[in-house]
C-alpha cells in the first residue's frame, strides 16, 4: 500500500464517541495514514509498570477499518508526572544553573541513566504490544528532538558524559588544552574532571570548548534515539522507523541522526507568526525541503505539514484558500513522498489550544477541508507513479553543522547567519527556476556542474584538497567571504593569509577584512554599483582576475569579486555579503559560464521544480501568489494535472511530465 496523504490525530483529546465520525471524515478526503500518541506516556503507563495500550488498540483498529494506517510515536518528549516525582534529577538545568521544570514538554535530561531506564522500559512494552498488529506500519522516536533544548541541559549527568566525550576524543587533557588554546587566560586544565559544562561565565566563552560542547551535545541526541531505535527494531524488524526534523534547525547535526532511520521526515509551519517577515516566503521553504531531502540523499516524509492558523499564546495569519495546497505540494515537488497535515482536530485544551487543523474546534468540516479533499483525490494518483524519485540539480550548496555551529559562536557580525548565508544563495537559484541540492563539502561533487560553498570558516586539509581536486577535474566553484579561517578546532589559522591553501585555486589572498558594522558597502560590478552587506574582504590579486570591485571604504576600487581559473574548472571568490541585486546579476554569469539553464521563465512567487527517474521527468509549477501568473518553460511537457498550460489562478499547483526518450 502506497502512502501519500495523512494527518496527525489524537484521538485521546476526544470522547470515544468520536472517534468513527473521524475515521470516516478522514476516509472520505483521503486519508491514508495518521500519527498517534508521541505524547501519550501518561494515559498508556499511569503508574509504573501498569500499562494501558487498550484505548490505542481500539483507536488503531477503528482506522485500519476505513483502510487508514497508524505510525505511533515514542512520547519521550513529555515524562509524566509520576516520573519527575519520583526522580526530579531528570529535568533538564540550562545555562544559569536552574532547573527547568514539569508542565510543558521536553522537561527532561537526554543522558540521565534513569530516566533512560523509564524509557527502555516503556518503549519496550510499548513495541512489543504493537509488534503484530495489522494497523500499524512504523515509528516516531520522540518529537522533533532538539527543539526546546537549545541551553539544555548542563547538569552533573551532562557534565559527567561530556567529560567521558572529550577524553575519549582527546585521549590526553595536554592535547585537550592544545586544541582548545587555553594558555589563553589561563584556562588550561590538569585533567578532564576540571572540565564543566558550559554554564553561564562572567565575561566572554573559549569558541573551541564551544564547539565541543555543540558537537557532544548532538551526538548525545543521536545516541538518544539510537537507545529507542535499537528496542524498536529488536521488536518491530518490519516496521519502519522515522523521526520528524525541523529543517534548518541545528540542535542536532540531521546527517548523523538520519543514519538511524529509515527515512527522514520533516516539520514545516510557513506562516507561523515567529517567521521573519518575508515578501515571497516560498523560497525559504524551497530551501528547507531541499536541504532537508539531502539528509539522507533520498525521498522524505512530511510529518508536521501546516493545514491552518498557528500559534501557541499569539496566532499567526489565515491561511488563504489554495495556500495549503501550494504548501503541501511544494513538499512533494521537492521529494516529499508523503505529506502528513498538523492536525486533524484544532485542540480544545491546553498549550495548543490555538493551533488549528484540518478541522476546526467544532469538528464540523469546512473549508480547509474541502481544500484537503480535493488536493488527495487530485494528487494520489499521480504520487504513486513518481514515489521515490528525485530531482537531478546541475547546482548544489554545500551545508554543514559544524559551520553553523562555529558561527553561532562567533558571528563575526551580529546580523551574520550562517544559515540566512546559504539561503540567500538558494533564493537567487530558486528564482531563476534552477533545482538545487545541498550537499556536505566531503560529499562527491562530480555531478554537479555549479558548486557554491558560503562560508567556509573552518577548514581542514582534506576538505581543502577535495575542493581543489574538484576544480582542477573541470567543476565550477564559489567561495565566499571567510573562507579558511579557523582549523577543525575552531582556532585560527595561522600559517598563511586567508584563505590559506585554498588561495591555490582562487588566485588571491585577503591579508585584511572589513565589518561592515551598522553600515553597507558598494560594489561596481557589471558597469552598474551594487549594494554589499556585513562584510567586504580586501582582496589581493595574485593570478586571479577581478570581476567587480569596491566603491566605499579606503579600500575602494580594489577587488571585491575575483575569478581564477585552474586546472579545468573555475573558482569565484565573493569577498562581502551581496545585496539581492548584485546576487542575482551575479548568479546570471555564473550560470551561464556552467552553461546551466533554467527550466522556464516566470515572476518571482511561481515556483518550477522536477523529480525523475530513467523514464520521465515530472514538472511542478506552484502560484504561491494570490494572482493570476504566466509562465513559460523551456521544454516539451504535458500538462497532467491544471486549468490551462501557461497560465496559473491563485495558489493553483499544476503537473507536467516529459518523456525522456523525447527528441526535445
Amino acid at each position: 500500500m502506497s502512502i501519500h496523504f495523512g494527518v496527525d490525530y489524537y484521538p485521546e483529546h476526544w470522547p470515544k464517541e468520536r472517534w468513527e465520525t473521524d475515521a470516516k471524515l478522514m476516509q472520505e478526503m483521503g486519508v491514508q495514514v495518521v500519527r498517534m500518541a508521541e505524547f501519550s506516556w501518561f494515559k498508556m503507563e499511569p503508574s509504573e509498570g501498569v500499562f494501558h495500550f487498550e484505548w490505542l488498540e481500539e483507536a488503531v483498529a477503528l482506522l485500519d477499518k476505513y483502510g487508514i494506517k497508524s505510525i505511533l510515536g515514542t512520547p519521550t518528549a513529555a515524562p509524566p508526572a509520576w516520573i519527575i516525582e519520583r526522580n526530579p534529577e531528570i529535568q533538564p538545568i540550562d545555562r544559569e544553573g536552574r532547573r527547568r521544570h514539569f508542565g510543558g514538554r521536553h522537561h527532561d535530561c537526554q543522558s540521565n541513566e534513569v530516566y533512560r531506564g523509564h524509557i527502555k522500559r516503556f518503549v519496550t512494552a510499548f513495541s512489543k504490544r504493537f509488534a503484530e498488529n495489522p494497523g500499524v506500519i512504523g515509528w516516531q522516536i520522540d518529537n522533533e528532538l532538539g527543539n526546546s533544548h537549545y541551553d539544555l541541559c548542563m547538569c552533573n549527568s551532562c557534565k559527567a558524559k561530556f567529560q567521558q566525550w572529550l577524553k575519549i576524543k582527546y585521549g590526553k587533557i595536554e592535547t585537550l588544552n592544545d586544541a582548545w588554546g587555553t594558555a589563553f587566560w589561563s584556562q588550561g586544565f590538569n585533567n578532564f574532571s576540571q572540565i564543566g559544562t558550559p554554564l553561564i561565565t562572567a565575561v566572554g566563552e573559549n569558541p573551541s570548548a564551544m564547539l565541543d560542547w555543540k558537537c557532544f551535545c548532538s551526538d548525545l541526541i543521536v545516541d538518544f534515539a539510537k537507545w529507542q531505535a535499537d528496542i524498536i527494531r529488536a521488536n518491530c524488524p518490519e516496521h519502519f522507523i522515522t523521526h520528524n526534523y525541523m529543517c534548518f534547525d541545528n540542535k542536532v547535526n540531521y546527517y548523523d541522526l538520519g543514519k538511524l532511520l529509515d527515512f527522514v521526515s520533516n516539520d514545516i509551519y510557513p506562516a507561523g507568526h515567529w517567521q521573519k517577515p518575508q515578501a515571497h516566503p516560498d523560497s525559504g521553504l524551497a530551501a528547507s525541503h531541499d536541504v532537508v531531502r539531502g539528509y539522507k540523499k533520498q525521498p522524505f516524509w512530511m510529518m508536521e505539514q501546516q493545514s491552518g492558523m498557528s500559534g501557541w499564546e499569539i496566532m499567526g495569519r489565515a491561511l488563504e484558500p489554495g495556500q495549503m495546497s501550494a504548501w503541501a505540494m511544494q513538499s512533494v515537488a521537492h521529494g516529499a513522498d508523503a505529506v502528513v497535515f498538523f492536525r486533524w482536530r484544532t485542540c480544545a485544551m491546553g498549550t495548543e489550544q490555538y493551533w488549528h487543523g484540518i478541522l476546526g474546534h467544532s469538528g464540523n468540516p469546512g473549508r480547509i477541508y474541502n481544500e484537503a479533499r480535493q488536493l488527495t483525490h487530485t494528487f494520489s494518483k499521480h504520487m504513486d507513479d513518481f514515489e521515490g524519485t528525485m530531482p537531478h540539480p546541475e547546482v548544489a550548496i554545500v551545508h554543514s553543522f559544524r559551520q553553523n555551529y562555529a558561527f553561532d559562536i562567533q558571528p563575526n557580525h551580529p546580523e551574520l547567519c550562517y544559515v540566512e548565508q546559504l539561503q540567500k544563495y538558494h533564493k537567487a537559484l530558486y528564482n531563476k527556476k534552477i533545482p538545487v541540492d545541498f550537499v556536505r563539502g566531503m560529499d562527491d561533487l562530480s555531478s554537479y556542474k555549479l558548486v557554491i560553498a558560503p562560508l567556509q570558516y573552518l577548514m581542514t586539509p582534506q576538505l581543502e584538497q577535495h575542493y581543489i581536486d574538484y576544480v582542477a577535474n573541470g567543476g565550477h566553484l564559489v567561495l565566499t567571504m571567510r573562507t579558511g579561517v579557523k582549523d577543525a578546532t575552531n582556532l585560527c589559522m595561522t600559517d598563511r593569509e586567508l584563505p590559506g591553501r585554498l588561495s591555490e585555486i582562487c588566485g588571491i589572498e585577503v591579508p585584511e577584512y572589513d565589518c561592515l558594522l551598522e553600515t553597507t558597502g558598494g560594489v561596481f560590478y557589471n558597469s552598474r554599483e551594487y549594494e554589499a552587506e556585513k562584510w567586504c574582504d580586501i582582496i589581493t590579486l595574485g593570478k586571479a582576475k577581478q570581476i567587480a570591485e569596491y566603491t566605499t571604504g579606503f579600500y575602494r576600487q580594489s577587488p571585491a569579486i575575483t575569478e581564477n581559473s585552474y586546472g579545468n574548472g573555475i573558482t569565484w571568490y565573493v569577498g562581502t555579503e551581496p545585496g539581492d541585486d548584485l546576487m542575482a546579476d551575479l548568479t546570471d554569469y555564473f550560470l551561464k559560464t556552467c552553461g546551466i539553464e533554467p527550466l522556464g521563465t516566470a515572476a518571482e512567487g511561481v515556483e518550477m521544480m522536477t523529480r525523475e527517474n530513467d523514464d520521465s521527468i515530472w514538472l511542478f509549477i506552484i502560484n504561491h501568489t494570490n494572482e493570476r501568473q504566466v509562465y513559460h518553460l523551456h521544454g516539451m511537457y504535458t500538462l497532467l494535472e491544471g486549468e490551462k498550460e501557461e497560465f496559473l489562478n491563485p495558489y493553483e499547483v499544476q503537473l507536467l511530465i516529459k518523456s525522456k526518450r523525447s527528441r526535445y
